[in-house]
């Protein structure tokens, strides 16, 4: 084993046994959300998860995108044959801005420009500038497009077969029909070895939502750890993936909104501009860098009866337009009460407020169980911890 290999097992074991020893001695809720952010796994082993970093973007709240450093609006052309279509895509930074309304609709545009003469789409994409995205939760609220010949994307990216892809495609709702399909995968060697069709892997999923996803905004999230993907619509599970096909690697998200003409997937160009509303991304995830890791790392060892992970709210259908609850901006949500929806009901589901408050001894000994049960995966692997 060389020294580094070995200085990186030595961190990550006095990790876990800082993480154990606050799971013993201390309740779950922290005000200041200093020892990570806490999330419910639907996968079926009822652990939780636990997150170190995040990055949360509330863009009903931006006022100039291009200010924003978390997030880098894309410029570059993709050739008609490149992107297996029958016209070339155009990304334009001019085609994303904060798209402002008097209803509910405020959020990120990514615009689709209308039927063209030229041989390039006007489309639309948006990357964040951090890179070292890795084991997380990831979710975004958006508002589709009614105009046909789109797709509307959400995902997490490496490179071409490390790629977990959350897609719409518009010309695919049935509005009589109540029929709103939403593909779901994961891109990986085989799927590049079937000419980039997923579906020739069983790393595809096609489900059919419960809701139109063109009448209001709604929360698409995907929890990401070591050899398993968990896909979630307003934050109820819809596909789960595993096996040796999910990413390994860290990697960014992306916000896509394009067309080029490929009847089989996106069709189009649209008669008419279509658009993508983003009305937030949030990013509870364990950072690469290892310089990163132990930078936030660093304040947990040191808190209070008070401190603890923050349990971190699931996202609805009446929440999705504003974000509900922002981690960053109103803390722990077991301090400051449990989000709300437009009705003025709580949030009851597991995801809600915090645990501090309810049997400490067996919370203590649900987090120990579960972290000597992942113990393999977190000296290899570093941060990624269930509790």
């Amino acid at each position: 084993m060389s020294p580094s290999s070995e200085a990186r097992r030595m961190r990550a074991g006095l990790a876990w046994m800082s993480i154990l020893h606050l799971m013993l001695v201390l309740p779950f809720a922290g005000a200041d959300c200093q020892c990570g952010y806490s999330i419910k796994n639907d996968g079926g082993d009822g652990h939780r998860m636990l997150f170190m970093d995040l990055l949360e973007s509330d863009f009903s709240e931006t006022k100039d995108i291009s200010l924003d450093t978390d997030w880098v609006r894309q410029s570059f052309n993709v050739s008609a044959e490149a992107s297996r279509g029958e016209f070339g895509k155009a990304f334009l930074p001019d085609n994303i801005n904060i798209h402002r309304t008097e209803d509910d609709d405020t959020g990120l545009g990514l615009r689709v420009a209308r039927g063209t003469d030229s041989e390039f789409v006007p489309v639309a994409e948006i990357d964040t500038s951090r890179v070292d995205l890795l084991w997380g939760s990831y979710r975004a609220g958006m508002k589709l497009s009614r105009v046909e010949g789109t797709c509307a994307a959400f995902f997490w990216y490496f490179n071409d077969t490390q790629e977990i892809d959350i897609e719409f495609l518009s010309r695919e709702f049935d509005h009589d029909s109540s029929i709103y399909p939403v593909h779901l995968v994961i891109q990986s060697r085989q799927a590049a070895m079937a000419g980039f069709d997923a579906q020739a892997t069983g790393t595809y999923k096609r489900a059919n939502l419960t809701f139109d996803p063109t009448a209001g905004f709604h929360e698409y999230r995907f929890d990401l750890v070591p050899g398993h993907v968990i896909f979630y619509a307003d934050s109820e599970k819809i596909a789960e993936m595993q096996g040796a096909a999910v990413p390994s690697s860290a990697g960014h998200l992306i916000l896509q909104h394009w067309s080029n003409g490929n009847p089989l997937w996106s069709g189009g160009p649209p008669a008419e501009d279509a658009l993508l509303t983003v009305s937030y991304v949030k990013a509870y995830f364990n950072s690469s860098d290892d310089g990163r890791r132990t930078d936030l790392a660093g304040p947990c060892a040191a808190v209070d009866e008070d401190g603890g992970p923050c349990d971190v709210p699931g996202g609805t259908a009446a929440n999705a337009s504003t974000g509900g609850w922002f981690m960053s901006r109103d803390g722990d949500p077991s301090q400051g009460g449990t989000d709300t929806d437009d009705d003025g009901g709580s949030e009851e589901d597991g995801e809600s407020g915090g645990v501090g408050g309810g049997d400490m001894s067996a919370a203590a000994t649900l987090a120990m169980l579960s972290l000597v049960a992942l113990l393999p995966c977190s000296i290899t692997e570093g941060w990624v911890v269930a509790l």
